[in-house]
């Protein structure tokens, strides 16, 4: 592990990178219980319950695209659920996740699960993550995750918005994470939690890994995606991908939705990777995992 190291002191061939088959968008990665998930997916973040997220759901899918991403938080898992039951595509084929909020850790574990469930209504969860890690609390929820994961509610299950040390305590607690899903762009690539994932065998995936917005007019981005045809977003997830990060963008137009799933018609350079990897300044556009409790009050 290359714990308390510096990002900016590495280079990139002393980075560790999961490898996985980058093909086309119907590619997945293995979790550690065998189940498999698509590598690149749609994320419905602040994406309006009713027509705005059925329309991007329905556009990802229309597009390939195989995982969907919500959480009780957006409030808007009846219109996911609706969108995917309506969709033709037989259940087995969309990986769906979803999230236990803050409000609802500890005693309310159980039923705020059963509450997803019920407004998602496709029989199963593939994913329930653990939001945020609510202190005092969230290792109680881990615990009620297990008894999901075991009675096959949920598939698969993990937690979102961790440091190294919330990994730590929920293996301690029982059962280690499949995935963890944290914020991670160039700006923040966080490469002691990366290297503890990969070296876990812990799937990693990106939320906001455009970070929302503030990078599309990076010069070096962009430069670089014109040598390909490309756009900054579309640099930006393919550099996510063979960094072996998973990655869920999120958008509700029908062009970008589709654009974003246009990335596997090139290739970046190990250099070009490094020239990306040289942005990391440890910024984030969301809370802190260990302060998050001051944002949300």
């Amino acid at each position: 592990m290359l714990l308390g190291i510096a990002p900016n002191s590495l280079t990139f061939s002393e980075k560790q990178v999961m490898k996985f088959p980058i093909t086309d968008i119907s590619g997945k990665i293995e979790l550690s219980n065998g189940q498999k998930m698509p590598y690149l997916g749609l994320g419905v973040y602040k994406a309006k319950s009713g027509s705005e997220v059925y329309d991007a759901v329905t556009s990802a899918l229309e597009n390939g695209y195989r995982l969907i991403d919500t959480a009780t938080f957006y409030g808007n898992e009846e219109s996911v659920g609706k969108a995917i039951r309506e969709s033709g595509i037989s259940r087995e084929e969309i990986f769906v996740t979803t999230k236990l909020w803050i409000d609802d850790q500890g005693p309310k574990t159980a039923e705020a699960f059963n509450r997803s469930f019920e407004k998602l209504d496709i029989g199963y969860v593939d994913l329930y993550l653990i939001h945020w890690p609510v202190p005092g609390k969230y290792l109680e929820s881990w615990k009620v995750l297990q008894e999901i994961y075991d009675n096959g509610m949920a598939k698969a299950i993990g937690a979102s918005n961790c440091m190294i040390h919330h990994l730590e305590s929920l293996q301690k607690a029982g059962m280690k994470p499949m995935l963890v899903q944290n914020e991670f762009h160039p700006r923040l690539i966080q490469l002691d939690i990366l290297n503890y994932c990969h070296e876990q065998h812990i799937v990693y995936q990106a939320w906001s890994p455009l970070m929302r917005g503030q990078l599309l007019d990076h010069d070096i981005l962009k430069e670089i995606g014109q040598k390909y045809g490309k756009s900054v977003a579309q640099v930006l997830i393919r550099w996510d991908l063979q960094k072996g990060v998973c990655s869920i963008p999120k958008s509700v137009h029908a062009a970008r939705i589709r654009e974003n799933a246009e990335i596997f018609d090139f290739e970046l350079t190990s250099e070009e990777i490094q020239q990306i990897d040289n942005l990391d300044r440890n910024k984030r556009t969301g809370a802190h995992p260990d302060h998050f409790m001051e944002h949300f009050n």
